[in-house]
């Protein structure tokens, strides 16, 4: 698959995330260096002590999502080309592109025309505001909920979900296709075991297949499980001589999630196209390209279409928190060829992605969150692009507890500022954990002795909920 990322930072999209050890291409055999290597990053991983608890908190919240997709559009995704275009601004504001119109009589940038069909089906929020217009700080705040500092690395929401939440059936809580984005990071005070799963594979590239995602060629399920009692045994006298115990349970975690995935057919199938029919690509616009050729002169699809029905799928099987990322936004040069190359692929399957969960009576319960690090400035620089841009930009909701048809927020005539009902992205991040079940104000202690709340100075989004 045939990937252009426009111009932009140098550098941005050079980090790759490691592949997470709970991974079945890392179990594989379930040998005795596997199970060094895994004790080894996960006293690497652990705190100076593993004590962790729940300390405080205001009680249950019913849930009202069962799971999350979370689209993340990387390198600062332009607001004005997509959810909120200023038709009346000087073209200098305005940029190239025209409008479409919602059911509602609201207004959507044209690069979104099927989008725009299904607005009422969706929030869109269009006064978010961050903090720093840096991608690696942004991107860190976005995943984690709180800004990057030198003194504590926080978890990611996605580790959190699976900390709180726990796993629903033989799927790992949270995964991350194909990747986690870059400057994330671990997994901060949590233990490695609440990490990503990362596929470490593209559905969208021909031949898909996640890597080492089954047993080794020649092992029966017979022998598999003769080494895995012979684990059991070696693992019970390791824990007779060392006194880190704490690690030795999550090496356990490792090994009974790993060995789920590689015995279950359920699992096996959701990671898999197995039985997906031939509309579902249609419907997601598998065939649909962007603007730029690939090597061989031909328009290729951008390979969202595939990753969206993965990750339907892998919800529809018991996963909590599912990242997918998608394109390269960091348009400083030609905004305009940045979004005729990428947007098509977007639009139609955000359609695809939200029309299959509604059709098959997921959408309640699954949660759909677009977002990118932060947005574009409101004028168009002397390269035809747009540069980094924190103080106002958009995000999009569906599903979940959110409520249908509702435009949150405005900016101003440029959409440089909040003009109503600004949304700090930490409140955001409160009303998803509010959704899912999770009182984000619980405070939750790291190091044995530090409260922190799984969100500060969070609260709810009213406007939105449904």
């Amino acid at each position: 698959m045939h990937m252009n990322h426009s111009a932009g930072c140098q550098g941005y999209r050079s980090l790759i995330s490691r592949r997470q050890a709970v991974q079945a291409g890392v179990i594989g055999g379930l040998g005795l260096s596997l199970a060094d290597m895994l004790r080894l990053e996960a006293a690497a991983a652990k705190p100076s002590t593993d004590a962790f608890s729940a300390a405080s908190g205001s009680g249950t919240i019913p849930a009202r999502a069962r799971s999350v997709i979370q689209l993340h559009l990387p390198g600062g995704f332009p607001h004005h080309e997509s959810f909120d275009p200023k038709p009346e601004a000087p073209v200098e504001y305005r940029g190239s592109f025209g409008v479409v119109k919602t059911k509602q009589g609201d207004v959507l940038s044209d690069n979104l025309p099927q989008v725009a069909g299904i607005a009422d089906k969706v929030s869109i929020v269009r006064s978010v505001v961050g903090k720093v217009p840096d991608h690696g700080l942004a991107t860190y705040h976005l995943f984690k909920g709180y800004p990057k500092t030198t003194v504590i690395d926080y978890p990611a929401m996605g580790s959190i979900v699976s900390h709180e939440l726990g796993k629903r059936g033989e799927l790992p809580p949270f995964i991350a296709i194909p990747n986690m984005p870059g400057f994330v990071g671990g997994t901060g005070f949590l233990s490695s075991a609440y990490g990503p799963f990362e596929l470490n594979a593209d559905p969208g590239e021909r031949g898909y297949k996640v890597r080492d995602f089954s047993i080794p060629d020649g092992v029966s399920l017979d022998r598999f499980d003769r080494r895995q009692q012979a684990r059991a045994i070696i693992q019970r006298k390791i824990r007779q001589s060392e006194a880190d115990v704490a690690t030795l349970d999550t090496m356990d975690d490792f090994y009974q999630g790993a060995y789920s995935l590689l015995t279950s057919e359920k699992a096996q199938a959701a990671f898999s196209f197995e039985g997906e029919p031939e509309e579902s690509f249609e419907l997601y616009g598998s065939t649909v390209t962007g603007s730029v050729k690939g090597p061989d002169g031909r328009y290729h699809p951008k390979g969202l279409a595939e990753r969206l029905i993965i990750a339907r799928r892998l919800v529809e099987a018991g996963s909590r928190f599912v990242t997918v990322e998608y394109g390269g936004w960091d348009c400083h040069v030609d905004v305009k060829k940045a979004c005729d190359d990428q947007m098509a692929p977007l639009d139609r399957a955000i359609y695809g992605l939200i029309t299959d969960l509604d059709r098959r009576g997921l959408l309640d319960t699954t949660l759909v969150w677009v977002t990118s690090e932060f947005g574009r400035t409101p004028k168009v620089n002397s390269n035809s692009g747009r540069d980094h841009w924190a103080r106002c930009y958009s995000m999009m909701l569906a599903g979940g507890g959110i409520a249908r048809g509702v435009i949150h927020g405005a900016s101003d005539s440029t959409g440089g500022e909040p003009a109503r009902d600004a949304v700090p992205l930490e409140h955001l991040q409160f009303t998803i954990y509010h959704l899912l079940g999770i009182d984000a104000n619980k405070e939750l202690v790291a190091f044995g002795t530090r409260p922190i709340e799984i969100i500060k100075d969070g609260g709810l989004v009213k406007g939105i909920l449904a």
